[in-house]
């Protein structure tokens, strides 16, 4: 009698491989997809039709794409930093699909788990300690496996595959490719090498050529830190998020490729395009220095740094993540209004900002003009450089 296990399924090659290898192992194997934006109807039929012409026990595919906004996307914006200032966490989806694929496991009865993780990223670090953290469950991952006795993983994986008559589309024999609606990261192939990538790799921002020759401008409405319109008209986070894909791509904003530290210690490479976030965490920022206090703004980043990092190293269920969060949520009482972006290509900036917090003064406007005398200023000056100019007395004949 078979056992039962659920699979984190995407379609690609990893997960396609994992199929019929524990199949072969006596599983019973029941595939869980969680749409988080990043396909259209075609792919997600196509992921459909994969899963069952591999022998899947049983197929699920669930829509995330809201509750991907809800549970990162909002925390993300706030924190309003990237990993090592560069990288905007694009694979976070990973934390929902684990908590959905036991969420099926539940619903199966078993305790059996299976993801297509391999021994040399940080997803199987991100799979591995959010399942221990969710429960007790046994953890398969044939990836790691196959790399015990392999060098060439994926070659060994398109040859498996094939010899079982299972076909291998072409994309995924040269390139890593992950998408959801936070954007996507494309590795493998010369981009591991350190190399240009070559001219096949496309994703989805369009090339300068292919720029509009008019500017952009969007509106997007916050309450409470939270992104709730566009363009004075409200929508769900998870639909505004795909729209500003959709329109800031055509731009090309929000394109980058990224070398890191990894989790496990390597230097990682991947190219990442996430032109709605970029959008997004553009705006929240504007409307942020404009209505936080001074020493709120000085002290949030280092906050929204641990933030970050403990998301990117796996740690999304740890206690200390939501402690962080509960800290950025209390300080986004305030961050209510709408912020104007603009972009001609490339880049975007926040070009307006209409709060009724923004922090001015009724009577001074910086470098413009003050309601307070010119002996208030001097006596500031002189109270405020007090400590290094005392220095300079004392230690003067040490210069």
């Amino acid at each position: 009698m078979s056992k039962d296990v659920v699979l984190s399924f995407s379609g690609g090659l990893d997960t396609s491989f994992c199929i019929p290898y524990l199949q072969e192992q006596g599983y019973a194997v029941h595939t869980v997809f969680a749409n988080t934006g990043g396909v259209g109807a075609e792919e997600l039929a196509y992921i459909e039709r994969r899963a069952a012409e591999l022998g899947a026990a049983s197929h699920v595919t669930l829509d995330l794409a809201q509750d991907l906004f809800e549970s990162f996307v909002t925390p993300f914006v706030w924190s309003g930093e990237k990993y090592q200032n560069q990288y905007p966490l694009l694979v976070s989806d990973r934390y929902l699909i684990v908590q959905h694929t036991l969420a099926r496991c539940a619903e199966l009865g078993t305790r059996t788990v299976a993801h297509g993780c391999t021994g040399m990223g940080n997803d199987q670090v991100r799979f591995d300690v959010s399942i221990q953290s969710l429960g007790d469950y046994d953890i398969l991952a044939p990836i790691r496996e196959i790399q015990k006795a392999h060098t060439h993983v994926r070659q060994y994986e398109q040859d498996y595959l094939e010899q079982r008559g299972f076909a291998v589309p072409a994309k995924q024999k040269a390139y890593t490719i992950n998408e959801n609606v936070l954007g996507i990261t494309l590795s493998g192939g010369e981009i591991d090498q350190w190399q240009a990538p070559g001219p096949e790799l496309k994703g989805w921002c369009a090339k300068r050529s292919d720029w509009p020759s008019e500017a952009l401008e969007v509106r997007i409405g916050f309450e409470n830190g939270v992104a709730v319109s566009l363009d004075g008209n409200a929508m769900p986070g998870g639909e505004m998020l795909k729209e500003l894909n959709r329109r800031f791509a055509a731009y090309g904003v929000g394109c980058g490729m990224y070398t890191g530290d990894t989790t496990i210690g390597l230097k990682g490479r991947i190219v990442f395009e996430a032109p709605g976030l970029t959008a997004l965490q553009t705006a929240h920022q504007a409307l942020e220095e404009a209505v936080l206090s001074k020493q709120q703004n000085r002290f949030k980043p280092v906050v929204g740094r641990k933030w970050v990092e403990l998301v990117y190293e796996g740690f999304f269920f740890d206690p200390l993540k939501a402690d962080l969060e509960a800290y950025l949520k209390a300080s986004q009482s305030c961050v209510n209004g709408v912020v104007t972006l603009r972009t001609e290509g490339g880049s975007v900036t926040a070009i307006a900002v209409d709060s009724k917090h923004i922090l001015q003064a009724k009577g001074a406007t910086y470098a413009q003009s003050a309601d307070w005398g010119a002996t208030e200023a001097e006596g500031f000056i002189r109270l405020f450089g007090m400590s290094s100019n005392l220095w300079a007395k004392v230690n003067g004949d040490r210069k």
